[in-house]
C-alpha cells in the first residue's frame, strides 16, 4: 500500500468517525423542539450529548488538517470552491457551540428559548450542508486546467448533491432519536421512540435513492456491495427501535452511516475531487504532498491516534448511564 493511498484510508476514517458521531449530535440538536415539550425535557436532552459534543468535531477538525496536509491541492480546491457552504457549516458549529455553554447562563425563558433555535438552526444546516458537500465531491464539480473550481454556488444545487443532503439530514435526525432512546428513560426516550420510526423510513427512502443513483453515476461493485449493507444496517436499526432494543437500533443507524460513507469514498478512489472533465481531475497522486510529508505525517498518527481513542472511548464509558427528570436539578419525578 502506497503512503498516498494510506491517507486517503486515513481521511475517510476520519469522516466515517465524524459523521457517526456528530451525526447523533445533530439529530438531538434537530429534535430539541420536539422531544424538549418543558425546560426539563430540554435539558435532559441536551445534556446527553454535553459531556462529549465537543469531543466529536475533535474528527471534522483533524479531517480538514489531514486533508490539508496530506492532499494540499484537494484541500486548496475544496476550500476554496466551496466557500460559502463551508462557511455557513462554520458559521452554524460555532454558533450552536456557543448556545449549549450560554443558554444556562441566565434564568430568562426568551433567553433560552433563543438558543434553543440556535442549537436547533445550527445541528440542521450542517446536517444538510454535509451531504451537499460531499454529494458534489462524488458527482464532480467543474474545475479548470490548474484544478481551480470554474462553478458557482448555484453550480453546487444540482439535483445529486441535494438528495445528498437530504439523506444526512434524515439519516442524522434518525440516529440522534435512537441516541436519545437509547440515552434516557421516561417521557423523553417515550418521545424520541415515537419519532426514530417515521424519520427512519424517510431516510430509508432517501438514502436508498441517493445510493443507487451514486452506483449508477459513479459506483463499482465494491461501493455497491457496501451501500447495499448500509442499507440493510439501517433497516436492522429501524426494527430494533421498533423492538425497543435501543442498543441494537443505535448499532444499526451507526453502522449505516459509517458503511455510507465508506461506499462514498470506495466510489470516489482514485480521485479525491473528479472534474466534469476527467482530464482536470484531482487524484491520490496529483493532489499529495511530497513522500517525506506523508512519511512523517504517518508516524504522527501512529502515536496519537490511539491515544486520542482511547481517551474519547473511555469520555464515552463514565458517561454511559441513562438521564432522566430527576437527574436535573430542580426536576420533578415524573
Amino acid at each position: 500500500m502506497t503512503l498516498t493511498t494510506l491517507w486517503f484510508l486515513i481521511i475517510a476514517f476520519l469522516w466515517v468517525g465524524y459523521f457517526v458521531l456528530e451525526g447523533f449530535d445533530f439529530g438531538v440538536g434537530m429534535l430539541l423542539p420536539y422531544v424538549g415539550r418543558d425546560e426539563t425535557a430540554r435539558r435532559v436532552a441536551i445534556n446527553t450529548i454535553g459531556p462529549v459534543w465537543d469531543g466529536n468535531e475533535v474528527w471534522v477538525i483533524v479531517a480538514g488538517g489531514a486533508t490539508f496536509a496530506a492532499f494540499p491541492e484537494w484541500y486548496a480546491t475544496l476550500f476554496s470552491g466551496f466557500y460559502l457552504p463551508l462557511l455557513v457549516i462554520l458559521a452554524a458549529l460555532i454558533c450552536r457551540g456557543v448556545a449549549f455553554e450560554f443558554r444556562g447562563t441566565r434564568d430568562d425563558p426568551r433567553w433560552r428559548a433563543r438558543w434553543d433555535k440556535a442549537i436547533f438552526f445550527g445541528s440542521l444546516l450542517p446536517a444538510l450542508l454535509w451531504g451537499v458537500a460531499f454529494g458534489n465531491i462524488v458527482r464532480g464539480v467543474p474545475l479548470d486546467a490548474r484544478h481551480e473550481y470554474a462553478g458557482t454556488v448555484l453550480t453546487l444545487l444540482n439535483p445529486y448533491a441535494l438528495l445528498a443532503g437530504l439523506t444526512t439530514l434524515t439519516l442524522f435526525a434518525t440516529h440522534g432519536a435512537v441516541f436519545l432512546a437509547l440515552k434516557t428513560h421516561g417521557e423523553v426516550r417515550d418521545t424520541a421512540r415515537r419519532a426514530a420510526l417515521p424519520l427512519g423510513i424517510v431516510a430509508a427512502v432517501a438514502a436508498v435513492g441517493f445510493l443507487v443513483w451514486t452506483a449508477v453515476l459513479r459506483g463499482n461493485l465494491a461501493s455497491s456491495l457496501i451501500a447495499a449493507a448500509a442499507a440493510l444496517a439501517l433497516l436492522t436499526g429501524l426494527a430494533a427501535t421498533r423492538a425497543g432494543r435501543d442498543g441494537i437500533a443505535f448499532t444499526g443507524t451507526a453502522a449505516a452511516i459509517g458503511l455510507a460513507v465508506i461506499s462514498l469514498f470506495t466510489a470516489l478512489y482514485p480521485n479525491v475531487m473528479p472534474a466534469t472533465d476527467p482530464a482536470h481531475s484531482l487524484t491520490i497522486h496529483n493532489a499529495s504532498s511530497t513522500p517525506y510529508t506523508l512519511r512523517v505525517m504517518s508516524w504522527v498518527a501512529l502515536v496519537f491516534t490511539p491515544l486520542v481513542l482511547a481517551y474519547q472511548t473511555w469520555t464515552y464509558w463514565v458517561f454511559r448511564r441513562r438521564l432522566g427528570r430527576t437527574d436535573i436539578p430542580g426536576g420533578d419525578a415524573a
